[in-house]
């Protein structure tokens, strides 16, 4: 898949994925890009797997790392449709249609290519520092 084509055909899924980035980031001001890296990689090998019908096991991720991890997939597992976006009353609010592995897969190595120009461009929070203008 093109990056380009990525970018434009589903900007809704990479800005969801980075909503739950930004959301750890403001909580925890001391999150670098490499520690979301790690956990954007490890979903990466996580879905791809998936994708190809394997089950692997993951190194345990930990601390922060894990927080951004989980948070990420919290909402790829709403993407993919396996799990309602809710609010009090268990209704869901998010009425999309639910995308493929492989679209998430392609979503979340765009996001990984990104956190990397970013870090390099602008240092170690580089890439956290740029999103933040785009999520609120």
């Amino acid at each position: 898949m093109n990056p380009m084509k990525i970018e434009e055909e589903y900007q809704d899924v990479l800005q969801n994925l980075e909503f739950a980035i930004v959301r750890i980031y403001q909580n925890s001001p001391d999150l670098i890009d490499a520690e979301v890296l790690k956990a954007i990689a490890s979903l990466i090998r996580i879905y791809g797997a998936e994708a190809q019908g394997k089950s692997i096991s993951n190194r345990p991720l930990r601390g922060i790392t894990k927080e951004v991890a989980e948070a990420v997939q919290a909402m790829g597992e709403i993407r993919l449709g396996r799990s309602p976006m809710g609010h009090e009353k268990g209704q869901a609010i998010v009425n999309t249609a639910p995308i493929s592995l492989d679209i998430l897969v392609a979503c979340l190595k765009r996001i990984e290519s990104s956190i990397k120009f970013w870090t390099k461009e602008r240092g170690r929070q580089g890439y956290l520092n740029y999103i933040q203008n785009f999520i609120r």
